[in-house]
């Protein structure tokens, strides 16, 4: 593909190509050094992002940092010399990036039989900390430059300097987030927001320099504690989303939609429930769910079916699934009678999510139907037990000699 047309590939995709030349950068560099390998794995295409994306952030930002130094040095200016020690900091992340990718490719082992990708979720977590740090250092030296001002010396050059500074960081931010939305990676794309906070402080530090050349005021150490407290903002936010997967938060719902497509698009299957999506690292997602099937088909058939669902889903969707056959009673009329009524009984109930299972054991002196309510997380145990107190009721009044046995499931994130 020529580059003109990967450069207008992407800005069909994804609106982010506002500047020719420097998408076409961009696209040069993930043609060549991570399309352009021989090994098109998906471990191979994530660690040669990975090391894409550390080894354009450390050059960048130990020229950029060298170079605000030196500015910081002429100027006498606080809010440059600490934005020079944020950039070199960015360059210290992106060799943590590096690392950080080399190590997610490792493959499973004994000791870690779902491999290591997550790795890459801490390596988001490490470089998040460090943008905290690097906001709560600048809030201290822009409030000792406040309590004890000096003269600031500015020059032409120095200005122009931090106006080119400002484009670099831009593209750099721009290149990232290319590339993490390329690979799916939160890592890069924290490395990538550290690169756009690079830019904004130095956008701050230039008009307190203009201010100062132009109209002789100084607010050097004050510019200096606002983009200090909002790189530490920008922190916060990206430990939050970093560490989101580690701490096993609700799956990514296009992969939920995906997964769900695929099973009930069998015509044998009649519903699915319970399913849970299990996140090892960016490549390594594994899921389990029951699907319905009607329990007068051959079992041996609908045990082939489910070998199909998990063969399917591996090979489609890289996923791989575990699914266990749960046979449902199709025929008996009462049982669907009972499943409609519960269903517009129970979901008025807050925290309720599904139900799902009914059926109906019978007794010499009374019949049990048995059913799963699923609830939210914050819903919990109380809304299950508001549900079961319902049904009671909702069944003693269609026939008395019915009893409600529930069990309660969890909503993982999928709604099943």
């Amino acid at each position: 593909m020529a580059l003109s047309s990967s450069c207008g590939a992407i800005k069909r995709r994804d609106n982010l190509c506002y500047w020719r030349y420097t998408t076409l950068m961009t696209a040069f560099l993930i043609k060549h050094f991570v399309e352009g390998k021989g090994d098109r794995s998906e471990r191979a295409r994530r660690e040669r992002s990975g090391r894409l994306s550390g080894t354009v952030g450390i050059v960048l930002n130990a020229i950029l940092g060298t170079v605000k130094l030196i500015s910081g040095l002429i100027t006498g200016s606080v809010a440059v010399m600490t934005d020079a020690v944020h950039n070199l900091s960015d360059a210290a992340a992106s060799v943590i990036t590096i690392v950080g990718f080399r190590l997610a490719s490792r493959r499973a082992d004994a000791e870690h039989p779902f491999g290591h990708a997550r790795i890459e979720y801490m390596t988001g977590v490490i470089v998040s900390a460090l943008v905290i740090v690097v906001g709560a250092n600048l809030i201290k030296a822009s409030y000792e430059k406040i309590v004890n001002p000096s003269e600031l010396h500015s020059s032409p050059l120095v200005l122009v300097l931090l106006a080119i500074m400002i484009f670099a960081n831009l593209w750099l931010w721009r290149f990232d987030l290319r590339l993490a939305k390329y690979i799916g990676s939160a890592s890069i794309k924290a490395t990538g927001e550290e690169s756009r906070n690079d830019s904004i402080s130095t956008g701050a530090v230039l008009i307190a320099l203009l201010l100062h050349q132009f109209a002789g005021i100084n607010i050097d150490g004050f510019v200096g504690l606002g983009v200090g407290a909002f790189i530490i903002y920008s922190g916060l936010s990206l430990v939050k989303e970093t560490a989101g997967p580690l701490l096993g938060q609700s799956p990514d719902p296009e992969t939920v939609r995906r997964v769900e497509a695929l099973v009930t698009a069998r015509a044998d299957v009649l519903g699915i429930h319970d399913l849970i999506v299990h996140d090892y690292g960016p490549g390594h997602v594994f899921a389990s769910v029951h699907v319905e099937v009607d329990s007068r088909a051959d079992v041996l058939k609908s045990h082939a079916l489910i070998d199909d669902i998990e063969r399917d889903a591996q090979v489609q969707l890289g996923v791989l699934l575990v699914g266990h056959m749960d046979p449902l009673d199709t025929q008996n009329p009462k049982v669907a009678t009972l499943r409609v009524l519960l269903h517009n009984a129970l979901m008025n109930v807050d925290g309720v999510v599904n139900i799902h299972d009914v059926r109906l054991v019978s007794g010499e002196a009374h019949t049990n139907v048995i059913f799963d309510v699923v609830v939210s997380p914050e819903g919990g145990s109380a809304a299950f037990e508001e549900a079961l107190r319902l049904a009671h009721r909702v069944l003693a009044d269609l026939d008395p000699t019915y009893a409600a046995v529930a069990n309660c499931d969890i909503d993982y994130g999928t709604g099943t």
